[in-house]
């Protein structure tokens, strides 16, 4: 996929660490089970703002939770990634891994990625399908390039940005996400709100049986 597919450990040297501490057990000592709310939109959609407003209003209820958004992860663990179709497909599968791991500690990780490609997102779901959850933050083209604080619609119309989701790459929207959010008919403390009600509705335990439910729902639309 990227060169560093030539430092790929041979499967015979690798081995899987048995936890003793349960996944059922963290989430009965956090008050919710882990989870990866996967946002995916165009850039301009909201994803950023939305994430970062959710994880403090989450953590304010109580949750570990924690963001990662696609800026800072460039910065970082795939600062050495472009935006090639084939790099965006590294980026998102590390980005899939790192989330997984949190998820598996008990906390909700919140991904704030464009992720562009259908089978990007279908491959993470596939690898962790029990901590999952697609979310589509959804505007249009023109809402999103009217919002273009960072200036990049801009810079992608003249050519200055190459292969920009969007303008000069493609968007794959979601098929069949567990939650939509047109955030261009509602305000951030309504999308927020549709937000809470899906997690507290499928992380958060209940005390008498236990245990949370897992719904799929479309809202916002």
């Amino acid at each position: 996929m990227t060169d560093d597919a030539r430092f790929a450990p041979n499967p015979k040297d690798v081995f899987t660490v048995q936890h003793r501490v349960s996944e059922a057990d963290r989430a009965r000592a956090n008050g919710h089970r882990g989870g990866i709310l996967w946002f995916t939109g165009l850039s301009g959609a909201g994803k950023s703002t939305l994430a970062i407003e959710l994880e403090k209003a989450l953590f304010g209820r109580g949750y570990r939770v924690y963001t990662l958004d696609g800026d800072n992860v460039r910065q970082g663990l795939s600062a050495d990634l472009g935006f090639s179709h084939l790099e965006r497909t590294e980026n998102i599968r590390r980005i899939g891994e790192v989330a997984a791991l949190f998820a598996e500690a008990g906390m909700v990780v919140i991904t704030a990625f464009i992720s562009p490609y259908r089978a990007d997102r279908e491959r993470v779901r596939a690898r962790h399908p029990a901590t999952f959850s697609e979310v589509f933050i959804n505007a249009p083209l023109e809402v999103c390039e009217g919002r273009d604080e960072k200036g990049l619609y801009r810079r992608a119309r003249t050519g200055e940005v190459k292969e920009f989701t969007g303008i000069s790459a493609p968007y794959e929207p979601p098929l069949a996400p567990e939650l939509e959010i047109r955030t261009d008919r509602g305000d951030v403390e309504s999308c927020l709100a549709q937000l809470l009600g899906y997690v507290e509705r499928k992380l958060r335990l209940s005390a008498a049986q236990g245990e949370a439910p897992r719904d799929r729902q479309q809202a916002g639309g």
